[in-house]
């Protein structure tokens, strides 16, 4: 199996490149960055959307998953790394269909 890691794009200098990625401002990766987006949601409805999104992979788990993994270690990225300071836009994405620039 091929690894996505092992695939190169040649880009132009005039290029966009858009990354999504969770903790995605880490130390050693926050300098790459010429403009970041932080997309920000309560912590219940990110459960949620998340445990409705991997029911079918991860069935009656999905919620806890959530819960006692994924949030527990985005709690401990935001204490640790405290990337909301150097956000250059953060949009509210509460509501799909109407995200929000809050800053």
């Amino acid at each position: 199996m091929k690894s996505h890691a092992t695939e190169t794009a040649p880009l132009d200098p005039d290029s966009v490149l858009i990354v999504d990625g969770v903790f995605a401002f880490r130390p050693e990766i926050d300098t790459y960055w010429d403009f970041r987006i932080w997309m920000d949601v309560d912590a219940e409805l990110s459960v949620r959307r998340g445990a409705e999104r991997d029911r079918n992979w991860a069935g009656s788990d999905a919620e806890a998953i959530h819960r006692d993994r994924y949030l527990v270690a985005e709690h401990l990225y935001l204490r640790k790394v405290d990337p909301l300071p150097r956000m250059d836009a953060v949009v509210d994405n509460t509501d799909f269909a109407r995200p929000l620039i809050t800053n």
